[in-house]
Formats: structure tokens, sequence, C-alpha cells
């Protein structure tokens, strides 16, 4: 027997709990953006009208205001985000406990074991749409389907408040003329090196031999594959099933481009601060460092390494951060944006270090040290606050806000 998976995916959602917080959003073009003074010149969301005006999320301010002069700009209030996210899921909660989070604005479901309650699939959809506007003031697009990545296409399909039903029978016929681009996970990278080889459309991919796929992608291939040929049989997991933390990262975009060892570090001080402290509240150990950099024409680069011994301690990961910096970043370029990440994690309980005939007593001892520095300023912190403690590399950092990019 299929399953029965549903994708909520909320439209517009930044720019539309904005409008909740301020009604008169709804009379014109608007948009949800970073502070311009503090360069986060970025357009974050748009409502309708922004968008029919040709505004685009996460182009620069400037250019979104050269689109459409009279374009509203209003500041992020990321609590009302997360508060909005949480009244969503406890709406689908109430159709079945099968809710997956897949970001603070889309969910999958899986009704399969509910529809002798609520109807159909394309029923319970239509009423968290109708409710979802009547409770809450917002509107979803679902996408229903028998796997999560046809859901995910059937969301995207009709916007807003739509519902799009792809089923067995009709999926070759809807879904197989689109892009490959509308796949989940397929990114631009994937589909420039499939269009180089005429495979267009989802089902032209659909139509490869899995191993020419393989070669050509890899493992992400696999994956294409399978979600193109409707084969995606991924569950959806319970809303209450404990999430496994696979990384640990904080990044900060610069409020003026940073320049030289000195800033450098006191960047990277501020980030592995609170990443560490983060590992240790956690329980956690990480194995690689991963290092982010974007210099002020947003050009990237990201290195990582594999650490000697799993570690949650603030002073290796700065010292494996700047090590990181230092040797894959000219120290006369200019930074706009640091990320830090502890990725490869393991539970410090779970974690065992085979000792060295070559580890000194001081290096074991210097260890020691800033393991009880590291629990101290912790216990510092959790009675006398966040400011309590402030590393002097830290003290002279210029008013950034800094962006966890993980749990």
């Amino acid at each position: 027997m299929d399953r029965t998976i549903l994708h909520c995916d909320c439209n517009a959602f930044y720019a539309s709990v904005e409008t909740l917080l301020d009604p008169t959003l709804a009379d014109g073009p608007a948009a949800v953006c970073g502070d311009p003074d503090s360069r986060h010149g970025i357009i974050l969301a748009k409502n309708e009208q922004a968008k029919a005006c040709g505004v685009q999320t996460a182009e620069t301010i400037w250019r979104a205001k050269r689109k459409c002069p009279e374009l509203r700009l209003v500041a992020p209030h990321r609590a009302e985000y997360v508060k909005y996210s949480r009244l969503c899921n406890e709406l689908y909660l109430q159709y079945t406990d099968l809710v997956d989070p897949f970001g603070i604005d889309e969910s999958f479901l899986d009704v399969t074991g509910s529809m002798h309650l609520f109807g159909t699939g394309e029923q319970i959809a239509d009423t968290l749409r109708r409710r979802m506007r009547t409770e809450l003031g917002l509107t979803i697009s679902v996408g229903v389907s028998f796997d999560r990545a046809f859901a995910k296409l059937g969301s995207d399909y009709r916007k807003p408040d739509a519902t799009t039903v792809f089923s067995r029978a009709n999926y070759k016929e809807k879904v197989w003329p689109l892009p490959v681009s509308a796949l989940l996970y397929a990114g631009r990278h994937a589909t420039a090196r499939l269009d180089k080889l005429g495979i267009y459309t989802i089902g032209e991919l659909a139509a490869c031999d899995p191993a020419f796929v393989h070669r050509t992608l890899g493992k992400l291939g696999d994956t294409l594959l399978r979600y193109a040929r409707g084969e995606d049989d991924e569950p959806v997991r319970s809303f209450y099933e404990e999430r496994a933390v696979k990384s640990v990262g904080n990044s900060m975009t610069f409020a003026h481009d940073l320049r030289g060892e000195d800033e450098y570090r006191m960047g990277i001080t501020a980030l592995c601060d609170n990443v560490g402290r983060r590992l240790r509240s956690r329980g956690l150990l990480c194995q690689t460092v991963q290092l982010a950099v974007r210099d002020p024409q947003f050009r990237d680069r990201s290195r990582q390494v594999g650490l000697e011994r799993p570690t949650d301690s603030t002073r290796v990961l700065i010292d494996t951060a700047l090590a990181l910096l230092r040797a894959h970043w000219p120290p006369d370029q200019p930074v706009r944006l640091l990320s830090v990440t502890a990725a490869n994690l393991l539970p410090a309980a779970a974690a065992c270090e085979q000792l060295s005939l070559f580890d000194a007593a001081d290096d074991l001892a210097q260890r020691d040290r800033q393991r009880k520095l590291d629990q101290t300023v912790d216990a510092l912190r959790a009675r006398f606050g966040e400011r309590a403690v402030v590393f002097g590399h830290a003290v002279k950092k210029p008013k950034d806000v800094p962006d966890d990019t993980s749990p």
C-alpha cells in the first residue's frame, strides 16, 4: 500500500508574519531584510506584490529598490518566526504525529494512518490550508504524493495557497516534463553537469542508466535518480523523535571588513567561543573543524581539517580555525563573513583516547588545565550571564551580528 505524504510550505513566511505584526504591509510591496547600516543589506523575504515587481530573495537591497522604488523594508523578528513555526506544527500534529519539520516554514506529514479519520490526503491538505488561513492568518501550499520528493515538488508546483496531487496515475505526465532543477537537492552544479549531457527534464533523468548517473554525479546522482523515478522511500519521522545533532556552527557578518591577523583572530575567537560552549553544553566532541570565508564581493571559500583527537576545547577550535585561515586566505585580503563549524560529532561519554608514548606530560597537563578553564568559564556564564567572561581577543570586536548555523 502506498503512503500518503504531504509537504506543507508556508507562502512568503517571513513577509506574511511581518504583515500579521503590521497589517499595513499588505497595502503594497514589502520585504524583510537585514540592517543596511550593519551591512546585512540583503533581501531575506518578500511579499507577493514585491515578487511581482521582480524583487528576489538574497539580492541586495539597492538592487531591489532599483526594481521597486516604493518597496517597504522591515527588519526581521526572528522570535515571531519561531513562534508561528511552532503554531503551524501544532496544527499539523492534530492530524498525525508523523510531522517532520524541514526548515522553519515547511514540514513533511505522513497521513497514511489518519485518512480513515480525516479523509483523503487531498482533503486533509485542503482542510489544513483553510484552517491555516482562518486560525493563523497564514497561507500554505501543499503537495500530496506517495513519497517525500514528489510531495515537495507538489508544494512548489502551484503557489500561493494551493493543493497539488502527484499520484501514481499522473506523475509521469505532470512531474517528468519538469526541469531537473525542480528536484530536491538538485543544485546548480549538478543540473549544469546534466545539461551538458543533454539531460534537462526529470523524465530524461529517470530514463538514464543508474551506473551512468552514478559515474556522473556520485551518491547525489543515485539520490536524484531515485527521486526522479518515484522511488524515494525515506520515512517521515515522528515530531517527537529526538534528532541527532550533526554539526554545531556559528557565522558572523562583520560591520566592517576584517583585515590582518589581529582582526581575523578577533572574529574567529568570538565564533569558536560560541561553538565550544555549545558543544560542551550538549556533551559532544567534534572530530572535524570547518571554516568558511566570504569576501566583500560575496565570493566564498571553505576548508576543513580532521583533528588528531576529538575535542570540545575552545582553544583548540580557535587555533585550528586560525591555522585554516592562514593556510587558505591571503593575509591582505578583506573578510566580510566568517563561519566556524564543528562537525563529525560524537558523544563525549562515548569517546576514548589512545594515549601515545610521545605525548609529553606537559602537554597532557596543559590540556587538563584548558578543560578546567572551559568548565570554569561555562559555570561563571551560567551564573552571571554571557558577558561575565569575555576572551581578550574579542573585547574590541565591532557591533557584529552572529547567526547560528546549526542547532
